[in-house]
């Protein structure tokens, strides 16, 4: 299988996020309505929400929605608020020894869900590196100009509850935060609908896993490495993906404390299994080693590195050929 992906800069949404929403609107409702939800919330209620937890978003979320003006439902899907589940794996581990700070991750997903767009934004002044997600202003992982990286995993429970998806909020931390300390205090605030994980990392080193989930107090750690787990006990049901969730932290801690860890050796041990995975359901569609001290981040297939920096973001294209996926 074969995927484009392509890097962008745009500053605030204008014309090129609107042709990306008007080609993603069906896929942005199937995946806004879930299975089984009942109303959705309306678009009052939503807006009233973004001003009271991220009213530094509310201005370009209503300029988002005036671009739609004829879409009734198009205002609670910008918003995600209240989004359906959606449950897939992922890894990520901080490196602080030589060549670091730096934060690797892989994110894995299904190809036809994962947006295409790698992209500079600045949205509030300050320029953000991010991998986009549908279907506005959501980011998987990204680093800002003061040398913030956040990047997120799900956290392993189905529970759902009434917040927003993690990735406007991790959006929300890269737009307004400037240290670790901002992020943890912004991550621990915010209602989120979903189990999650989310790493952060300054360009002095700090870092903290937060573990995330609804209805339950925010978790604060030092864990280096997360994949999809949190309270195992809150993992019922999920036994074969925490099993293979736990192999994943495993081998990725193992590769940071094992004799001779390097920051390349880790990277390698990212790009092969079991961090790396090549099955049709849930591959690896990308990786990612942001150094925030150097304000550059690679975005990584096997035999290919896409190297962007905060103040030179380069434009281009990848078409990258996964291959035969395993079922």
């Amino acid at each position: 299988m074969r995927k484009r992906f392509v890097a962008i800069r745009e500053d605030t949404p204008g014309a090129d996020w609107l042709a990306r929403f008007i080609a993603g609107r069906a896929e942005a409702e199937v995946w806004y309505r879930g299975i089984g939800r009942g109303r959705p919330p309306t678009a009052a209620e939503c807006a009233d929400q973004i001003r009271r937890h991220m009213p530094e978003l509310l201005g370009l979320y209503e300029r988002a929605c005036s671009f739609v003006v004829d879409d009734d439902l198009a205002p609670q899907i910008l918003s995600q608020y209240r989004p359906p589940p959606l449950l897939h794996g992922c890894t990520q581990a901080v490196w602080l020894g030589d060549d670091g700070p730096a934060l690797v991750r892989n994110y894995d997903f299904p190809l036809n869900i994962v947006s295409d767009h790698f992209e500079s934004t600045r949205w509030l002044g300050r320029e953000v590196i991010s991998k986009g997600q549908r279907p506005w202003g959501g980011c998987l992982d990204g680093m800002n100009a003061n040398g913030l990286v956040a990047s997120l995993t799900f956290g392993g429970s189905p529970e759902q509850g009434i917040g927003f998806s993690i990735v406007l909020i991790a959006r929300y931390v890269l737009e307004t935060c400037s240290r670790v300390s901002e992020a943890v205090a912004a991550l621990c605030r915010i209602p989120v609908a979903l189990s999650q994980n989310v790493t952060v990392l300054d360009k002095t080193g700090d870092y903290a896993t937060v573990y995330l989930s609804p209805g339950r107090a925010p978790s604060v750690t030092r864990t280096p490495v997360c994949a999809n787990h949190q309270d195992l006990s809150e993992s019922v049901g999920l036994s074969t993906a925490v099993a293979r969730s736990m192999k994943r932290q495993q081998t990725a801690l193992g590769a940071l404390e094992s004799p001779g860890a390097s920051l390349p050796k880790l990277v390698e041990a990212f790009l092969r299994a079991p961090l790396y995975s090549c099955e049709a359901s849930s591959p690896t569609a990308y990786s990612a080693v942001y150094r925030p001290a150097a304000l550059t981040v690679d975005y990584l297939w096997p035999g290919h590195v896409m190297r962007q920096r905060i103040g030179s973001f380069k434009p281009e294209e990848y078409l990258h050929d996964y291959g035969t996926l395993t079922t």
